[in-house]
């Protein structure tokens, strides 16, 4: 069986999608509380309760990220996570009541599908009941209207998902990553560096390469703004304090740059959340380290498990 973020005690992920509208949610839910650090890299992103993720700043656990389409509109299935939460007692204590905290981020997916059709708090919520151990990838969750390769606009663009991925050391350590591919850019091959989901050729069969088209026409320009976006969690059973799991979201964005060509434009809002449930003892630089391959192969599986849907071809690459 394939190695999955699940595989750390303590996290289950849930999914809950609309499939005529394309669109959904993803929750990873850590009931017992996690340290959770951030890193946002791309320049148009759409999240909630990062600031609270500073180091500096006086909430140490999460205990959710929520994942989603609908771009900020999708920020709402937050509510229907806290809801759940909140029924089972499960926050930050406040007297009265717990406030669950739930950080998050959106991909923008209004091009594809219903754009009237949002995750909205009722699909957050029904993400959470269907929480476990399971890892859904492909065309679900906040996948579910996920593209790559928009250089030409959508008319070329490849279907992309979600995508999971863990490793386990023989001292105990595992790393685990999950990955809602929506980039503006190609998915290529790390070892070879061809392309292997990303704009369509036009005028033919396999992929273009969407350096060569900005690089030769800009025409990327005028078609990429607000259509993108690759979010993802890295998760570990380390111990690790809030300035280290913001370190190992950093860090883990080199492998989200090792796969996506171009990463990080004006045009992404690309984000990384890293929680860590503190159950074995473990070196931030390792746990980091591994962390850019997990996620790296949680992308590269995000696009092989999509399948065409609506129009929209899937790559139809094999590991």
């Amino acid at each position: 069986m394939e190695a999955k973020i699940t595989d750390i005690e303590g996290l289950k992920v849930g999914t809950a999608e609309d499939l005529e509208a394309l669109t959904g949610c993803t929750v990873v839910l850590a009931e017992q509380g996690a340290v959770c650090g951030v890193d946002v890299r791309g320049s148009a992103p759409g999240t909630r309760e990062t600031d609270l993720l500073s180091p500096l700043n006086l909430v140490e656990k999460v205990h959710a990220v929520l994942l989603a389409g609908g771009s900020a509109f999708g920020l709402e299935a937050a509510s229907g996570i806290m809801e759940y939460l909140e029924e089972r007692n499960i926050g930050y204590p406040t007297g009265k009541t717990v406030v669950p905290i739930v950080p998050g981020a959106v991909i923008f997916d209004l091009n594809v599908g219903d754009y009237r059709r949002r995750p909205d708090k009722a699909m957050g919520y029904r993400a959470c009941l269907n929480a476990g151990e399971i890892v859904r990838e492909g065309n679900v969750g906040a996948g579910t209207g996920a593209t790559v390769g928009k250089a030409l606009g959508h008319e070329y663009c490849t279907k992309s998902g979600q995508g999971s991925s863990a490793v386990r050391l023989e001292d105990g350590l595992i790393v685990g990553a999950l990955a809602v591919v929506n980039a503006y850019g190609d998915i290529v091959d790390p070892k070879t560096g061809q392309v292997i989901a990303g704009v369509r050729d036009p005028e033919g069969e396999g992929f273009l390469c969407t350096l060569d088209i900005w690089k030769g026409e800009g025409q990327a320009l005028n078609q990429a703004f607000a259509a993108n976006t690759t979010i993802a969690v890295v998760a570990t059973n380390a111990r690790l304090d809030k300035s280290q799991a913001t370190k190992v979201a950093q860090m883990a964005h080199d492998g989200m740059a090792r796969v996506i060509v171009p990463c990080h434009t004006m045009y992404d809002g690309d984000t990384v959340f890293a929680l860590a449930t503190g159950q074995v003892e473990a070196d931030v630089n390792l746990v980091g380290i591994l962390a850019q391959e997990v996620l790296m192969q949680a992308i590269i599986r995000a696009v092989v498990f999509a399948e065409t849907v609506q129009g929209i071809p899937a790559a139809g690459v094999e590991l």
